[in-house]
């Protein structure tokens, strides 16, 4: 588990942190993209949109490893939100919007997204 103050520039603790995930469950690298990219998806939308930038909010990560998956829990301490309220980015309407891409990334790059808290906490699993 990790935990990090919602500064947008603490993103790139995240690398580091799936670096030694990877290399502590010994999964192999070629899932290591979609994983990236939800994660860091996961846990720019809890600084950004969960926590508002607050420096004094945090985000917790904690991995999970079972027989064929790991999985990924993204925490902020914000005021939460409806996740059927995020629009689909891949409507007409909402092409030049923005809002909803994260999440839509998460959705495609893994085997399942689950929010719970109010929206303060995604679970993501991918498939290894």
């Amino acid at each position: 588990m990790i935990r990090i103050a919602s500064i947008p520039n603490n993103i790139a603790m995240i690398e580091k942190y799936l670096i030694g995930i990877f290399e502590e469950y010994k999964i192999d690298q070629k899932h290591y993209h979609n994983v990236f990219i939800s994660i860091t998806e996961a846990v720019n939308n809890a600084i950004i949109h969960g926590n508002r930038e607050d420096a004094n909010k945090f985000v917790h990560i904690n991995s999970e490893k079972k027989h064929r998956c790991i999985s990924f829990r993204i925490s902020d301490e914000g005021r939460g939100f409806d996740p059927n309220t995020i629009p689909d980015p891949t409507l007409p309407e909402n092409l030049e919007r923005c809002g909803g891409r994260g999440v839509f990334l998460m959705h495609k790059l893994s085997n399942k997204v689950a929010f719970s808290d109010n929206g303060r906490t995604v679970e993501i699993e991918f498939e290894i």
